[in-house]
């Protein structure tokens, strides 16, 4: 495996319930785990995430429900609407619902179908096409 020269890391309150999301509902894969650290390693075409229950030992602060305030990750998949009814028919509500955005990226205009939704902690996913 290639690892990303650049791959988020983000503290959860509750990593079964983070698993659950993230492999049954977003079918991520995991790449490895340590349960002894109840610390994940997990991708989805490309995008990786490690993720780990919160241990205090990365903390800069207190962690307040939600997580991640400020910040987004946008994720390219190659099936963005079969994405989004997976996450409905989990009875999920996205932060923001299935829509087609348009970006000026300084010489082009970059369109893209997307849609943001909470993991449990609250942390901001956008996943586009």
């Amino acid at each position: 495996m290639k690892f990303n020269s650049l791959i988020p890391e983000l503290s959860v309150s509750d990593i079964e319930a983070t698993r659950h999301f993230y492999l049954d509902v977003l079918q991520f894969t995991l790449e490895y785990e340590r349960p002894e650290e109840l610390f994940l390693f997990i991708s989805c075409e490309g995008n990786q995430l490690m993720l780990e229950q919160e241990n205090g030992h990365w903390s800069t602060g207190p962690l307040e429900h939600p997580y991640g305030r400020g910040i987004n990750f946008e994720m390219t998949v190659s099936d963005v609407e079969g994405l989004y009814q997976r996450v409905l028919d989990a009875g999920i509500v996205p932060f923001r619902e299935l829509s087609v955005s348009r970006y000026e990226t300084g010489t082009e205009v970059l369109t893209q179908k997307q849609f943001l939704v909470q993991d449990p902690d609250g942390y901001l996913l956008r996943f586009t096409d």
